[in-house]
């Protein structure tokens, strides 16, 4: 069973390939390039998505804010610092439209929804497999599921990663790892049944 994948176009280069890439993406959005924000996106909403929805464990609300972040990203490119981390940026848009929603919510009283979050919509898993999946995704803490989805899907390094949710490197190596050890026990349990 295959738990992440990337978009085509990420996977045949490596990260500073493609650290490299979303900072021209991002230069020409500035410019007010369109055809630049549809490759971003197609490029990063797989990520993205799942980044957004391991914050807001809600997939309508996670769909909503992703929209928000590309608004925002073609609205504020003139605001990234070319050279400077491309992914940690666009990451950071997202963590901030999500904090918006969270906020949105908790001022109308709303409660989130007890959504089950889905995996990123992976052609190569069947329903059954996407159920066992979010069912197991579900045994982690919200930061140990940021933590996987920021490594896992959107191939962050553990260091980009303690850096960007300003936890020690250590903690995050150890929640990675707790986390991971969960999830195949987990998947375990579900296969045996």
């Amino acid at each position: 069973m295959m738990f992440f994948t990337f978009s085509e176009p990420a996977a045949r280069r490596g990260a500073s390939q493609t650290e490299q890439h979303l900072d021209r993406l991002l230069v020409s959005i500035a410019g007010g390039d369109t055809a630049a924000l549809g490759e971003l996106y197609q490029e990063t909403e797989p990520a993205l998505y799942a980044y957004l929805l391991s914050l807001l464990k809600n997939s309508a609300d996670a769909r909503d804010a992703l929209q928000d972040v590309y608004v925002d990203v073609f609205t504020s490119a003139a605001g990234y610092r070319p050279g400077s981390r491309a992914k940690a940026w666009l990451y950071a848009v997202a963590k901030n439209k999500a904090m918006q929603v969270y906020r949105r919510r908790r001022l109308r009283g709303e409660v989130p929804g007890e959504e089950a979050p889905e995996p990123w919509e992976d052609p190569g898993l069947c329903r059954e497999e996407r159920l066992v999946l979010s069912a197991a995704l579900t045994a982690l803490s919200g930061e140990e599921r940021q933590i996987v989805t920021l490594h896992a899907v959107s191939g962050f390094r553990f260091r980009e990663i303690a850096s960007f949710l300003e936890l020690p490197l250590n903690t995050v190596l150890s929640k990675y790892h707790r986390a991971m050890k969960r999830l195949r026990r987990q998947l375990s349990e579900e296969e045996g049944v």
